[in-house]
């Protein structure tokens, strides 16, 4: 078996479960190939005994590769699509940050999560993922031009709200009037998307939704569409740019651009190891329905 390891920091104290995860995988006979970067950032705390292959992008990765471990929070689990992309392979979270709502395995459940990789005895969930074409050239947005999580504009060194008018299927929907607008996949739609007032959507949900930030005019509620709709964006405001991001990644655009926004034709596999599932991590993570006067 083959499998990659990426993790974007080293966290403090974190050896212990480091350590743990590459021995279980030594065990096994695993071909292991660790992110370079994350391979420095490790040996320069404490010392591996193996010379580990590394790779560095996603052009040293291919099909041949049976999983691929997210080391850290969300946010690495979002970066690690990068790598990955179109290639079908499956990621598996190892959580050390906070929430963990896409990187679910807990650091004293690596054994286990391990055993169960190596069986194969895990479910693969396809996560849909959103990609993104502008009218104004951007190196920044042109091969990584896709999120996982959600895709949106917002207003960049004012105070001053924005205007997003906003386009569906080439029909006019409306113009917001707020700080942003957020266009999420069924995974985003825990995240930013839900911070602002949006919709809970299950993973496997053919949807996106819009959900505007902070709002001005009060009666713009965030809507669900269907996934196969072509979003067409126009931004204005009192400054010259505005913002777009996708997941963690930021970018300048300038006012009139007109940027669309739509499924990418790829998806992204995560894996749901047996005794997991969205419903249990909404309930466990989300404290979903929980009352204290019960």
């Amino acid at each position: 078996m083959k499998i990659g390891v990426y993790g974007q920091y080293y966290k403090e104290d974190s050896e212990n479960y480091i350590v743990t995860l590459l021995e279980e995988l030594e065990k096994n006979n695993v071909d292991i190939y660790i992110e370079k970067n994350y391979l420095h950032l490790i040996r320069e705390v404490f010392q591996l005994n193996n010379n580990y292959k590394t790779f560095t992008s996603f052009s040293d990765l291919d099909s041949s590769f049976d999983v691929f471990i997210s080391v850290g929070g969300d946010g690495t689990m979002l970066r690690s699509i990068i790598y990955v992309r179109h290639l079908d392979i499956p990621i598996l979270g190892i959580n050390t940050g906070r929430l963990g709502f896409l990187a679910t395995v807990r650091t004293d459940e690596i054994k286990q999560a391990v055993k169960e990789i190596l069986k194969k005895d895990y479910d693969v969930v396809e996560r849909s993922v959103l990609q993104i074409e502008t009218t104004e050239k951007n190196e920044e947005l042109e091969e990584l031009n896709f999120a996982l999580n959600e895709i949106a504009v917002s207003r960049k060194n004012t105070t001053s709200m924005i205007t997003v008018a906003t386009w569906l299927d080439e029909e006019y929907l409306t113009s917001y009037w707020a700080d942003g607008l957020i266009i999420s996949t069924p995974t985003g739609s825990t995240g930013y998307s839900l911070s602002c007032g949006g919709p809970v959507i299950a993973p496997r949900s053919a949807a996106l939704v819009l959900t505007p930030i902070a709002p001005h005019n009060l009666n713009a509620r965030p809507l669900v569409i269907r996934d196969d709709t072509e979003i067409k964006l126009k931004v204005s405001g009192r400054e010259e740019n505005f913002l777009v991001s996708l997941d963690s990644r930021i970018a300048t655009l300038n006012n009139e651009t007109e940027i669309k926004i739509k499924k990418a034709p790829f998806t992204v596999q995560m894996i749901e190891l047996k005794g997991e599932s969205f419903l249990k991590t909404l309930r466990k993570k989300l404290l979903w329905g929980e009352d204290r006067r019960n």
